[in-house]
């Protein structure tokens, strides 16, 4: 029914045959083998052992008599329970058995029992393909398994291995195990509910995990979409499936449609082309194989013809010629090459040959016996063989080396094969890869992947399996409840943090020297930022501090020049040019705030900013103070005479100076400030900046300094309508309220600006204020003493 497993039965044969050919290997012994079908039944396949065990005659279980079977080792079965159901009985006679098909039970085998594996472990496979899933970062696919205990241990022991790794699974399925006695209705209806799972899922991924019979199952399923809701095949699926899944078919099943498993990729044991078999199996046909009954059965099913002389009824449909070529049969029924099963029995017959022949050479002469002119082993020593088949280690006829680990398992490859089915149904099989387990775990899985074919609805593209496209770069990853891992959404990642990779669960944050990037993709490194004499605001600035300290330089030669004129001496020469003095050390110490902050720097900022303009201010109270003393001492009996004259002056801003450089000193010895370096206030700079160290003695100095001006205000403002001849109290007036106004405007523009734009701020108030002070108060004496010398003089101030 299975024509295909023939090639079996003739890699078989043909090992046997090239052994007794051979004059190195057992010479003067021929082997033998008998055939025996399991018809994957327990009963029948303890019988089928007991068989072997026994005479060729009768059926006699632990009896020897007349004609025996000289049985050296087993090879078998293909499917896992059959190779267990044999290994219980040969365990007692110790004769090697060796299992040519990767099954899950023999490598969790009872420890004993005489199994060789003549396939890589299944473990080898599992992690095959997880480094398939993830090289092509397939992370949404479906399962399929077949329904017996080999699957449900697939299911517990090794998905959990997928998932651990980012693998998350749209669908699980049970593939109903093959069988002529499964009824016909059930499993079509069975089918057509998997196939309406597989077809409507998003994943474009299936990993199927079966036995040899899975694909005859799997090809209902374009037939049986009929049954179900999906009534045609509209998608296309990348199958990925293990080694001992066989592109195979019943006879019925030849002409179906096989494109479903086109871009397939399985794991196949590694095998090469060996010499002389095409020509073996080319030269078969039922009339010159001899002794060999299975070629009828082959026959018939492979080409869907019958031979007259088998049947005693009357013969309907094609007569069976012997001439039908078997190369033109569809290779789900037959293949000319010997592939990965085929290929380990004929390894495994080599093996035992190779061990059968060194426990010869090693048997002392005594030990054997001679019968019927042929030397044989005696049976007693058969246990022995063990020893020996550890030991084994040759080249097969293709090159490959075959020998053991300890386990007894065969120490190769596997191949990863591309599928490739064309319209015509035409099949071949393309090695795009491979899996070493003997190689470093880095090396250990190769892909080539331009060489894949894919199925036609992908349009040669690189399929894609996902439950959620990628979160790109900048965004990251946030999990849906009630689904799995593998479905969430993505959201951009938050202020100040990125993400340079896909799928990222959380966002990083970047160090303090870099800033995120606009799409959030990547940190770049942040500007140092300080307020420096090459930019355009610094040049601005230097330019009007330069610029004011010079019009102030004028100003006070100006009046040292004219210092004998009335209008110079009317309002105390000395606090004039103290006043002077301090307005140019104003405009000067503007400069200590721009350029690269040092330590310095940073400590004479705002101290000689604060004793300076608290001296500026101290002159400007002391002059309108005196000028209200001056008229109130006018009056007849007066007491304030003796209060009028430089020592009152003197004392005025010598007193509130020393009160503001105390507050500097306090300053300085508690928290002085410092360089700092600020990578926080703006997102894409670091701040090279001065920190104050005590917040609140900075604003106490500001606080201090205003209060003079307030004083100096009120006092100027009461005394504003005193004769304009000896009164400056009204330009004082305005002065101070424009110095009030631009540092009541301060406190808020500094708080709002970061960076060197705070420094910039300051440095304007400290130009305005300074500016204010020095236009309103000496500008229209400036006018006078330049413009109309002809009123700077005293009769001309006494007439007015």
């Amino acid at each position: 029914m299975v024509p295909k497993g023939y090639q079996h039965i003739l890699a078989l044969a043909f090992a046997v045959k090239e052994i007794n050919e051979n004059p190195h290997i057992l010479p003067n012994v021929t082997l033998g083998f008998h055939i025996y079908d399991s018809y994957l039944n327990a009963i029948k396949t303890y019988h089928a052992t007991m068989l072997l065990l026994s005479t060729l005659e009768k059926f006699l279980p632990n009896y020897i008599c007349n004609i025996q079977n000289n049985l050296t080792a087993v090879i078998g079965g293909l499917e896992s329970q059959v190779s267990l159901h044999v290994a219980t009985i040969l365990d007692i006679y110790k004769i090697p058995q060796f299992i040519y098909s990767p099954t899950p039970v023999m490598n969790a085998k009872i420890p004993g029992l005489p199994f060789y594996q003549m396939a890589p472990p299944e473990s080898h496979q599992f992690a095959g393909i997880l480094s398939l899933l993830l090289h092509f970062r397939w992370t949404w696919i479906g399962v399929a398994v077949v329904d017996n205990d080999n699957g449900e241990r697939f299911v517990q022991n090794v998905l959990p291995l997928f998932s651990n790794r980012g693998i998350c699974f749209a669908f699980l399925e049970s593939i109903p195990k093959f069988s002529f006695l499964t009824e016909g209705l059930t499993l079509m209806q069975q089918g057509a509910k998997i196939h309406d799972r597989v077809m409507g899922s998003k994943a474009n991924v299936v990993v199927a995990y079966g036995e040899a019979s899975t694909t005859i199952f799997l090809r209902w399923l374009p037939y049986l979409s009929m049954l179900g809701s999906m009534k045609t095949n509209v998608k296309g699926k990348v199958w990925i499936s293990t080694a001992q899944v066989e592109y195979i078919s019943v006879a019925f099943q030849r002409d179906w449609d096989a494109t479903i498993f086109n871009g397939a990729i399985t794991f196949r044991i590694h095998s090469n082309d060996l010499p002389g078999f095409h020509q073996y199996v080319e030269g078969r046909n039922p009339f010159n194989a001899e002794g060999d009954d299975f070629i009828w059965d082959f026959w018939q099913n492979a080409f869907g013809c019958v031979f007259p002389h088998r049947f005693l009824d009357e013969v309907m449909g094609d007569i069976c010629t012997g001439r039908e070529n078997l190369e033109k049969l569809p290779a789900s029924l037959f293949e000319m090459t010997m592939q990965g099963q085929s290929y380990s029995i004929y390894n495994a017959v080599f093996a035992m040959a190779h061990a059968l022949h060194a426990m010869s050479l090693a048997t002392p002469k005594h030990s054997q016996m001679v019968s019927r002119g042929r030397q044989k082993l005696r049976k007693q020593q058969f246990w022995q063989l063990h020893h020996f088949l550890r030991g084994v280690s040759f080249n097969n006829s293709a090159g490959d080396t075959v020998s053991f680990n300890q386990n007894g398992e065969v120490i190769s490859s596997l191949d990863v094969i591309n599928w490739v089915i064309s319209s015509n149904q035409s099949f071949h099989r393309v090695k795009v890869g491979r899996m070493d387990p003997e190689a470093p775990p880095d090396h250990a899985f190769n892909l080539h992947e331009d060489a894949i074919t894919w199925h036609k609805w992908f349009n040669q593209v690189r399929p894609l399996s996902v439950c959620t496209e990628n979160c790109h770069a900048g965004s990251r990853k946030k999990v849906k409840e009630g689904v799995p891992f593998c479905c969430y959404d993505c959201i951009p990642c938050p202020e100040g943090k990125i993400s340079n990779q896909e799928d990222m669960s959380d966002c990083d944050k970047c160090s303090d020297k870099d800033y995120p990037s606009k799409n959030r993709d990547a940190c770049i490194p942040k500007d140092i930022s300080f307020l420096s004499y090459e930019e355009p605001l610094g040049i601005s600035l230097v330019c009007f501090s330069l610029s004011f300290s010079l019009i102030t330089a004028l100003v006070l030669g100006t009046f040292v020049k004219h210092h004998d004129t009335p209008i110079v001496i009317a309002n105390n020469r000395n606090l004039t040019y103290s006043l002077l003095i301090s307005l140019l050390l104003c405009f000067l110490c503007a400069l200590l705030f721009i350029g690269q902050p040092e330590k310095v720097t940073c400590l004479l900022r705002q101290t000689a900013f604060g004793i300076i303009f608290s001296v500026a201010v101290s002159c400007v109270l002391a002059k309108t103070i005196t000028v209200v003393l001056a008229f109130m001492a006018t009056k007849p009996g007066s007491r304030m005479r003796r209060w009028v004259g430089k020592g009152l002056a003197n004392t005025i801003v010598l007193s509130c100076s020393f009160v503001q450089t105390g507050i500097c000193i306090v300053w300085l010895a508690t928290f002085p400030p410092f360089p700092d370096v600020d990578s926080y206030s703006v997102a894409k700079e670091i701040i090279l900046e001065c920190n104050e160290g005590s917040v609140m003695m900075f604003y106490v100095v500001l606080s201090y300094m205003g209060f003079l001006a307030i004083i100096s205000f009120v006092v100027a403002f009461l005394a504003r309508k005193l004769p304009d001849s000896f009164n400056e109290a009204k330009f004082i007036s305005f002065s101070m309220l424009l110095f009030c106004s631009v540092w009541l405007s301060f406190i808020p523009s500094y708080l709002s600006t970061k960076g060197k734009y705070m420094v910039a701020v300051e440095i304007f108030s400290i130009l305005a204020s300074g500016a204010g002070l020095l236009g309103c108060i000496f500008a229209p004496k400036c006018y006078i003493i330049v413009f109309r010398p002809q009123l700077n003089n005293r009769e001309q101030l006494i007439r007015k």
